[in-house]
């Protein structure tokens, strides 16, 4: 009986391991023919290198400047800066929805203030940071963080204030004061929608510091690739285009890995592991 159940238990875990490994292949299938497209197309001569170099040829570029140790000085400067932003956006941002959700004064204060800033393009706000705060790491650390607050701070605030009334009243009744009712009952319940807040805003983090790196300079993924664009370096920038990406989608499954792990309490998690 014991040998009967053992060996359904490994086939479940083959068949399992073979789901995710096709599930895998036609998740990555339309990338891969793009890929492949991109190749033939360039090789065909129905574009110019210039428009549109062969992919060989872009990751060529990228493992060369992996060699020379460019590649690591720029994607480690630009994840400094992006990450860095995103870190006083996620602080400042917590904080500030807890103060509005909690304090009238503060609501009435920040609530127009929010409710215009969201959703306007706050790029737009980047000369004013040249003026005020100059070309360097400041200024760009600043725009990125001023972007990125913004869903956090609204995430905070809905999921606070959508915790369901009774358990606030059952809390309170047992005796939970302010402190211990936001700490024990408020923010673990908000943290689902804390962390939604925090997955939009770690890419919005990438790409102002992208863009800020176009705009003022220096060293970075995005002056890398404005100063290829200049001078006509057409792999330079889609290589730039390619480590974007990549960087991108690492940050996104990292902070996926991070909300499984602080949600494994959570009914998301559980359904997730009965799906």
């Amino acid at each position: 009986m014991a040998m009967s159940e053992t060996l359904s238990y490994l086939r479940r875990g083959r068949g399992v391991r073979r789901h995710s490994w096709r599930y895998t292949v036609m998740a990555w299938l339309p990338l891969i023919v793009l890929l492949i497209a991109w190749e033939l197309t360039t090789r065909s001569g129905l574009v110019t290198p210039f428009m549109l170099p062969p992919l060989s040829a872009v990751f060529g570029r990228i493992m060369e400047d992996a060699a020379s140790g460019d590649l690591l000085t720029t994607i480690g400067t630009t994840l400094w800066r992006a990450l860095m932003g995103f870190g006083i956006s996620a602080v400042a941002g917590i904080a500030l929805g807890i103060l509005i959700s909690q304090y009238k004064a503060v609501r009435w204060f920040f609530d127009p203030i929010i409710s215009v800033g969201f959703p306007m393009p706050k790029i737009a706000f980047l000369p004013i940071m040249i003026l005020w705060l100059g070309l360097f790491d400041v200024s760009k650390i600043t725009m990125i963080a001023f972007n990125a607050i913004f869903p956090v701070v609204t995430a905070t605030i809905a999921g606070i204030e959508g915790v369901e009334k009774q358990i606030i009243w059952s809390a309170q009744n047992l005796g939970a004061g302010r402190k211990r009712l936001m700490w024990d009952v408020l923010l673990p319940a908000a943290l689902p929608q804390i962390l939604t807040g925090l997955q939009v805003a770690l890419p919005i983090a990438l790409i102002v510091g992208i863009l800020t790196e176009m705009a003022m300079g220096g060293y970075g993924v995005g002056a890398t690739m404005q100063t290829a664009s200049r001078m006509a370096d057409s792999p330079g920038v889609f290589a730039g285009i390619i480590e974007i990406a990549i960087v991108g989608y690492v940050l996104v499954q990292a902070m996926a890995f991070i909300r499984r792990r602080l949600l494994m309490w959570h009914p998301e998690a559980l359904d997730a592991t009965a799906a």
